[in-house]
C-alpha cells in the first residue's frame, strides 16, 4: 500500500509543520472542501452519513468514468477539524483511480501528526470516513 503523490505532498507538509501549526493547517483545508452538486443539496438522503463522526458528516462516491472517483463531502462549518479532514481528502484523493484509492493506507491520516493536537474521539471519525470511502470504491467495483 502506498501512498498517492497528490496526497503524499499534504503528509508532508503536515509533518514539516511545528506541532503549533498543524490543527491551524487542517482548518485552513476545511476552506478547501468544494461545495456540494446541486444533485447532493437536494438529496441529502442520497449521501452516507459517518455516524461515527461526533458531527453530522456526510459523503458520497461518483465515478464520472472507470479511470476516477469523485468525493464528495459534507460537514458543518462548526466542525472545522472534521471538515479539515474532509478537505485533505478532497484535494488528495478525488479524480484519482479506484485502485489508488483503495491502495491508500487505512491509517495514512496517522502520519499527519495530528493525535497531538486534536482528540482521540477525532481520530476515529477520521478513520471511519477512511472505511466508508474505501466501501464505496469496493462495492462500485463489485468488490463487496
Amino acid at each position: 500500500m502506498s501512498v498517492p503523490a497528490k496526497l503524499q505532498t499534504i503528509v508532508e507538509s503536515f509533518q514539516s509543520a511545528p506541532k503549533q501549526l498543524r490543527l491551524q493547517l487542517l482548518l485552513e483545508y476545511s476552506k478547501k472542501v468544494p461545495p456540494l452538486p446541486e444533485y447532493f443539496r437536494d438529496h441529502h438522503d442520497a449521501m452516507e452519513r459517518v455516524h461515527e463522526c461526533q458531527t453530522p458528516f456526510f459523503i458520497a462516491t461518483e465515478f464520472p468514468d472507470e479511470a476516477r472517483v469523485v468525493f464528495h463531502f459534507d460537514a458543518p462549518p462548526e466542525a472545522p477539524t472534521t471538515r479539515g479532514f474532509a478537505g485533505v481528502l478532497s484535494e488528495g484523493l478525488n479524480g484519482l483511480s479506484p485502485d489508488e484509492v483503495l491502495a491508500t493506507p487505512d491509517n495514512f491520516y496517522e502520519a499527519l501528526k495530528l493525535g497531538e493536537v486534536i482528540s482521540p474521539l477525532r481520530l476515529r471519525g477520521m478513520s471511519a470516513i477512511m472505511s466508508r470511502l474505501k466501501r464505496q470504491v469496493r462495492e462500485h467495483q463489485g468488490l463487496e
